[in-house]
């Protein structure tokens, strides 16, 4: 998940652009199994994705997408900071 703190004034824009860009994904990137983006107006966007494995997800952000979040042309110039990516793993409840 990575999460992008975002210009008040800019954040519909930001939306729109995330939305866009992100629709065509399970298209593009076969192991992407479900994604979603999340909203906290007025400054915060969220960006969740699932993959099926790690080999999927390294297809998708490259190798180093443990330390370097992946971005969006011009994306920088919508944020109040850099993302906040944080990565988890599935853990069963029982």
């Amino acid at each position: 998940m990575s999460e992008a703190r975002v210009r008040p004034e800019r954040f519909e824009a930001f939306h729109e652009l995330i939305v866009a860009a992100v629709r065509g994904f399970p298209d593009l990137h076969p192991g992407l199994v479900d994604h979603e983006v999340l909203i906290a107006p007025p400054d915060s966007l969220v960006y969740v994705s699932r993959w099926r494995g790690e080999e999927d997800l390294v297809g998708y952000a490259g190798a180093h997408w443990r330390e370097r979040p992946v971005m969006l042309p011009g994306e920088e110039e919508y944020l109040l900071g850099p993302l906040v990516v944080r990565h988890f793993t599935h853990a069963p409840l029982a």
